[in-house]
């Protein structure tokens, strides 16, 4: 009985593949070269690139040019191109979304608070914080103030299997259609990190968020701490011409990269 010959290119890239899966070679590092391979396999460049090829298709590796092949991070993508809530960002992101209710309750807004929601300072508001996972992971550590108002309709509702969009969207027809956001570097507070089970004063990456409904009024101010080991941002923008005006230079997109482990 005969045997078919390993095709040399598949050869290449299932090399490549056990480096990665053994750990050998990491994230971010920079595969041999062409001509390295090359010589390894006793092959042409043809095949090297046909192997480098397949492996990029898998999301294995990507490729700069003039640089050469990386190894990928396998962080999954998903785009902030429009307004979305956790659990809408990890679906997209091919993630089993979580949410575990920590505390609620109202409080007295602090300066901050006030001028975020557009109230005054004082005014009692309704606060809830939620650990967030992906995939069993702890992913975030949230924060959310809405005012009184809003807070009545979520008020005696599972906020761990259903979301605030769904709520107020679905259920009271009140569009949360707009969102501004910050987002920054800050280091861990005490009691964030003990959640997000990382050392006091580690960087993390914040997400302030103010949302608002189709008439412009504030239904929430919220605060994602966000663990810099497992989430980045990249952003991507497009260049035109000169004759352009500036609204015709959006952004394509701005991406939360989410990475397994």
């Amino acid at each position: 009985m005969s045997t078919t010959a390993t095709p040399r290119h598949e050869r290449v890239s299932s090399w490549i593949r056990d480096q990665i899966e053994s750990g050998k070679l990491l994230e971010n590092d920079q595969l041999p070269s062409e001509n390295q391979l090359g010589t390894r396999f006793e092959v042409s460049r043809i095949t090297i690139r046909r192997a480098l090829q397949t492996l990029a298709s898998e999301g294995l590796i990507y490729r700069k040019q003039g640089l050469g092949s990386f190894v990928a991070d396998n962080r999954l993508h998903q785009g902030l191109e429009s307004l979305s809530d956790f659990v809408e960002d990890m679906e997209a992101a091919g993630l089993a979304p979580e949410s575990i209710m920590l505390s609620q309750g109202t409080e007295q807004a602090s300066p901050r608070i006030a001028t975020s929601l557009g109230i005054k300072e004082g005014t009692v508001v309704w606060r809830i914080d939620r650990l967030r996972k992906g995939d069993g992971e702890t992913l975030a550590y949230d924060r959310t103030w809405m005012p009184m108002f809003y807070a009545h309709l979520l008020q005696q509702r599972d906020l761990e299997s259903t979301t605030i969009y769904s709520i107020l969207e679905e259920e009271h027809d009140i569009c949360v259609c707009r969102g501004a956001f910050r987002i920054e570097a800050v280091n861990a507070p005490n009691d964030v990190a003990q959640h997000l089970d990382v050392p006091w004063g580690r960087a993390l990456l914040l997400i302030e968020r103010t949302t608002y409904s189709d008439a412009d009024q504030q239904v929430y101010f919220q605060q994602r701490f966000y663990r810099s080991d497992r989430v980045a941002y990249e952003l991507e923008l497009r260049r035109s011409k000169r004759t352009s005006k500036p609204s015709d230079q959006p952004v394509k997109s701005l991406e939360p990269v989410f990475k397994e482990r």
